[in-house]
């Protein structure tokens, strides 16, 4: 690729600095912010007695970091692209670890939703991690690299829950947050030592309007998804608040087409393999979140009910494990076939790897190997459509964009993860089985999410199957003819 050309040193400048500790460095900060997604999970049924409020209060510490991380995700790529990926990384991380300093020192509710808001401030760690190994990394490494960085979410997900289990059996709560800041230090202290800053840069001023205005509609579409159960699909608030988000971003989009130098660069995100990898994100995000809902609920309930295990949190997080270390695993794997097949088609083995697990689940849920025979499997496809799509993004945007193209890769899967919430929320409030005087879901409820877990990872391989093939010769050639410009613009500056 003609990235790595351009970075070539040239005579009377100095070589490039060793790019060895990159990955891992990038890939441990990855791991740590995805950690912070399953921190409270441990507490919240606790929550409430914790902070002196009400559960649907509390529920907040979750809503926070999810609206954060929307609105962060995006703006930090952009910010990432204009003033430095490496910087906006050391800002990212620095938003953690005060996130998890205000959330470990609060007894009561506002100090934890603002602790918890500031680590959803984060987010933009992986999207921005990947960005940086396409400006450091020579081609060969890229694919492989890539791959595992953008596989750190899924390793992180797993891991936390029996890590947070584990602290929050033996300790005082607070730990889980003081844990938190105390791998944020470690993880900011190696990117501020071993990480480059990248001399791909955008310049130009940002747009302070289009933030707003993605900020607002996406606050509005997630709050709505997120909370709809709670108040109500039907209800003023909710349908408001979808009516809301569709007319902001539809302005938004409109402003954003007309400005120079626009938070998103629309016309780039509706290249067809751009838009078509957002779209086939959003499903791959859903079937990935399906199976995080559905397994540990049926691993905790009791026995008695006659298809609960009645495992505790701490072993319903160990047999979530292995699944995290597969997706690690697989990543070269993914990368060998995206190298030998083009992205395209690894993401489309993956979703089908997906769907064959969450089939696979459906038929077997009585023992506790089977779940984790499952859930390996999904995550198997997870790490080989996680490897996929940063690839088929970074080779249809030039490299000037390629923070905020990601980024918004990334906000897409979430969207599909909060979508796959929301459904299975309303799918186990609806169909539950009986036990005496209380409702819990019941088996068919379980088995329905899981079928629609495998529903959307196929809804993802159609969608995919639609993505252009675009020779390697001709990535290469668009970006060597981009790379002249960038010089001339200054894109190319020191850090």
């Amino acid at each position: 690729m003609s990235d790595a050309l351009d970075r070539s040193p040239t005579p009377g400048t100095a070589a490039p600095p060793k790019t060895g500790a990159v990955v891992p460095v990038l890939a441990l900060s990855g791991i740590v912010v995805s950690l912070m997604q399953t921190l409270v999970i441990p507490i919240v049924g606790q929550l409430p007695q914790y902070l002196n409020a009400s559960a649907s209060d509390t529920a907040w510490a979750i809503t926070a970091t999810l609206l954060a991380a929307a609105v962060a995700t995006p703006v930090m790529g952009r910010l990432g692209d204009m003033y430095g990926k490496r910087r906006m990384l050391l800002v990212s991380m620095a938003m953690l670890v005060v996130g998890s300093v205000v959330a470990g020192l609060s007894d009561s509710l506002v100090p934890m939703i603002v602790g918890r808001a500031l680590q959803g401030l984060s987010s933009g760690v992986i999207p921005l991690g990947i960005s940086i190994l396409r400006d450091e990394l020579p081609a060969e490494k890229l694919g492989s690299a890539t791959a595992m960085i953008s596989a750190s979410l899924g390793v992180g997900g797993a891991l936390g829950l029996p890590a947070a289990a584990l602290i929050a059996d033996n300790f005082d709560w607070h730990a889980l947050f003081w844990t938190s800041a105390a791998l944020g230090v470690v993880a900011l202290l190696l990117v501020a030592v071993l990480v480059p800053e990248s001399k791909v840069r955008t310049g130009g001023r940002f747009d302070l309007a289009g933030a707003a205005g993605m900020a607002t509609g996406l606050v509005c579409l997630l709050l709505a998804i997120s909370k709809g159960a709670d108040w109500g699909w039907g209800s003023g608030t909710t349908l408001g608040l979808f009516a809301a988000a569709v007319v902001t971003l539809l302005a938004w989009g409109f402003f954003e087409l007309r400005v120079d130098q626009p938070l998103v660069d629309l016309r780039t995100t509706a290249r067809p393999q751009v838009l078509i990898t957002n779209l086939a994100s959003v499903a791959i995000g859903f079937g990935m979140f399906s199976m995080s809902l559905v397994i540990p609920q049926l691993l905790q309930l009791p026995e008695r009910t006659g298809y609960g295990l009645g495992q505790s949190l701490l072993a319903a997080g160990l047999v979530m494990a292995p699944s995290g270390l597969v997706m690690m695993a697989l990543a070269p794997v993914s990368a060998l076939v995206s190298r030998a097949k083009g992205p395209k088609v690894t993401l489309m083995i993956g979703a089908l790897i997906v769907a064959a697990g969450y089939g696979l689940n459906v038929l077997l849920m009585s023992e506790v190997w089977h779940f984790v025979l499952a859930s390996c499997v999904i995550g198997a496809g997870i790490g080989f459509t996680y490897g996929a799509m940063p690839a088929l993004i970074m080779g249809a945007v030039p490299a000037s964009e390629t923070g905020a193209a990601n980024s918004l890769n990334t906000l897409m899967r979430s969207i599909g993860t909060s979508v796959a919430s929301a459904v299975a929320g309303v799918v186990l409030a609806q169909m539950t089985t009986r036990f005496g005087s209380y409702a819990l879901p019941g088996e068919d409820g379980f088995r329905t999410v899981l079928a629609l877990g495998a529903g959307a990872a196929l809804i993802g391989f159609a969608i995919a199957a639609f993505i252009p093939r675009r020779p390697a010769a001709a990535a290469d050639a668009h970006a060597v003819a981009e790379a002249p410009a960038e010089e001339s613009t200054g894109v190319a500056s020191k850090a």
